[in-house]
């Protein structure tokens, strides 16, 4: 669950790209999808052997059947500097735990083995979340019934604004086509808004330019 819910927020990805919905045209993603580069240098990750894969510095996911994406678009990221909040390292931990048990390529990354094969849902995610505010709650300010497996899309997408990475660039990474992203990005948060205030004082004085008519240049007669 550790896994998914990373690739959520690292990702930007609606509920059923990475957990089991009760939505019969999801379409998650799966073991033949991930693209694992160590440098430059692309690492099978299939066949390679297992103690490679963490070399892997870079990975992306491929869209080939999801509804909101492009067939054949990627989506990378690299090492978030977390050893256990990364999504890179996130991959890489259900490339082995799918690989121990042999799983096919098409097998969705939400797939785990416990003595017969399961899947991670969305409730089952939302109810970890839940059960986490229950305990660290009132350090943040929120409440289990303030969350569910959708705010982690919009918590990436807050976490890259408050960073000051530009809006185009978080709607590429979020598949956004249109200005919903808007939507899920809150002017509350304070490191959006808490240098509006000096900004504003210290660009305020400012002139208009003067509403006037162009003068033309006098054309020759004839």
């Amino acid at each position: 669950m550790a896994d998914m819910l990373t690739l959520g927020f690292y990702f930007l990805l609606r509920p059923g790209e990475y957990a089991q919905t009760a939505n019969p045209e999801s379409t998650p993603f799966r073991l033949q999808d991930i693209h694992l580069h160590a440098g430059t240098s692309r690492i099978n990750h299939l066949t390679t052997p297992v103690h490679t894969l963490d070399a892997a510095n870079f990975v992306c996911l491929e869209f080939t059947n999801q509804k909101n994406g492009v067939r054949g678009e990627l989506i990378g990221l690299g090492r978030s500097g977390n050893p256990a909040f990364c999504p890179v390292q996130a991959c890489v931990n259900r490339i082995k735990h799918l690989r121990q048990f042999n799983a096919p390529p098409t097998t969705p990354l939400f797939a785990f083995f416990s003595s017969e094969w399961k899947a991670i849902s969305s409730s089952d995610l939302t109810a970890e979340l839940r059960r986490v505010l229950t305990i660290l709650g009132q350090q943040v300010g929120l409440s289990p019934d303030d969350v569910s497996i959708r705010s982690l899309r919009a918590s990436g997408a807050m976490a890259l604004l408050c960073a000051n990475v530009d809006t185009d660039r978080i709607r590429l990474l979020g598949r956004w086509r249109s200005d919903e992203m808007l939507r899920y990005l809150h002017v509350q948060a304070y490191p959006v808004v808490a240098s509006l205030a000096p900004a504003m004082l210290r660009h305020g004085h400012f002139t208009l330019l003067q509403n006037q008519p162009i003068p033309l240049p006098l054309l020759p007669a004839g």
